[in-house]
């Protein structure tokens, strides 16, 4: 991917005024992000943010036995490491690349700075963090009240729209750790939507064949999520 495109991938990027952008633009480092990189630990200070182009970061909460969960994701809608604009720069979740691809990378510090001069810089990452705090508070809502194959149909419609692909790099470590349940768990429900017709289920990736009908087959926590994010990073904003 070029160095001149990004603007045009990542949404927070693309809905800056160009002058805002430019003055983003000696401090952006295009960078690759590996399957598992860390970007943060939690605990840890936070040195970097990164604007994901087509690659997927699950936010993750760990237990004291170190199980994982995954409890956000940000993908080309977002950013890594919000804590330092608000004002502190430790982690309060682990930031892992769990769909590989590319982002802008640019130091916390320097991201802090521009935040605090205002402007839509200010009003875009602040509501970005109102959309993804109602991103965690429906997802938390959904994992508790609703069948997991309707949760796993809402998880693939998100990262789909993400990464603007129908073929999904996923595998059932991934998928268990970001349902919090058990493989078996994660089997049954995507044999379910096998089945059913609306994805094709290989060892590491899924294909989703019926987009319309794996909508239908998803509870409504989708659309909540979807709705949000477009009411507050939608074009009327830019």
């Amino acid at each position: 991917m070029s160095e001149a495109s990004p603007q045009a991938v990542n949404r927070l990027l693309a809905g800056l005024p160009d002058a805002e952008y430019q003055r983003l633009v000696p401090h952006l480092k295009h960078v690759q992000l590996s399957l598992k990189q860390v970007l943060h630990e939690v605990g840890e200070p936070i040195e970097y943010v990164y604007f994901p182009l087509r690659a997927i970061v699950s936010l993750l909460s760990t237990m004291d036995d170190g199980s994982m969960v995954e409890v956000g994701l940000v993908g080309n809608d977002g950013i890594t490491g919000i804590p330092p604009v608000l004002g502190d720069n430790i982690a309060t979740t682990t930031a892992t690349v769990q769909v590989p691809d590319s982002a802008m990378r640019m130091k916390a510090s320097l991201l802090k700075t521009e935040f605090e001069q205002g402007g839509s810089l200010q009003s875009l990452l602040l509501r970005y963090i109102q959309a993804l705090y109602a991103q965690v508070s429906q997802g938390a809502a959904c994992n508790r009240l609703h069948r997991l194959d309707e949760r796993l149909a809402r998880w693939l419609l998100i990262v789909c729209d993400r990464i603007q692909s129908n073929e999904l790099p996923l595998t059932q470590e991934f998928m268990s750790q970001m349902l919090g349940v058990r493989r078996a768990g994660v089997t049954e429900a995507a044999n379910s939507l096998q089945q059913a017709g609306l994805i094709r289920y290989t060892r590491g990736k899924i294909t989703i064949l019926n987009r319309q009908k794996l909508e239908a087959a998803s509870c409504e926590c989708y659309e909540i999520i979807k709705g949000e994010y477009a009411r507050l990073l939608g074009k009327k904003h830019s």
